[in-house]
C-alpha cells in the first residue's frame, strides 16, 4: 500500500481515547450553485492499517466524517467500518473502505476513531486515501 502524504489522515496516529484523525482533507471550495460528491462516480478507496497492536480495549469502530468548516463543530457520519473487535486489531491488520462513501459533499474530510471499553495503552493506526486496496 503505497500512502500519498497529502490524503494521509493519521500517520502512526496512537488511539488511546475517542479521537479525530490528526490530518483533515480539505478539498477546496465550491463555487456557488455546484454540488459536490465525492462519493459518486469513480471510487476513490481509503486503506486503514494497525501499525501498533492493541491492547485493553472492547471495540473500535473508525467512522468517515465530514463537515463544512475545518474544526468540525457540526460532523456529519457518512460511513463506518463498524465495530471491530481487540482481535481484530492485531500489528499489521488492514481495513479497506473499497471507496469514500456517498454523501461526501462538504469541503473537509476526516476519520473519527470511537473506543469502546478501557482506553488502550497502545494501538495505532496509519490510514489515507490511497489509489487501490489490495
Amino acid at each position: 500500500m503505497i500512502f500519498d502524504k497529502q490524503s494521509l489522515l493519521s500517520d502512526a496516529q496512537a488511539i488511546t481515547a475517542d479521537a479525530a484523525s490528526t490530518n483533515v482533507i480539505n478539498l477546496g471550495p465550491i463555487a456557488t450553485g455546484t454540488v459536490r460528491n465525492i462519493g459518486k462516480g469513480k471510487k476513490i478507496p481509503l486503506s486503514i492499517q494497525v501499525v501498533e497492536a492493541f491492547n485493553n480495549l472492547t471495540s473500535l469502530e473508525i467512522k468517515v466524517q465530514v463537515d463544512d468548516n475545518e474544526a468540525f463543530a457540526s460532523p456529519k457520519q457518512i460511513g463506518t467500518t463498524g465495530l471491530l473487535v481487540l482481535a481484530d486489531l492485531a500489528l499489521g491488520k488492514k481495513i479497506n473502505i473499497d471507496s469514500v462513501p456517498r454523501d461526501a459533499d462538504e469541503r473537509f474530510f476526516r476519520l473519527y476513531y470511537d473506543v469502546t471499553g478501557t482506553a488502550p495503552t497502545t494501538g495505532k493506526i496509519t490510514a489515507g486515501v490511497v489509489a487501490a486496496t489490495e
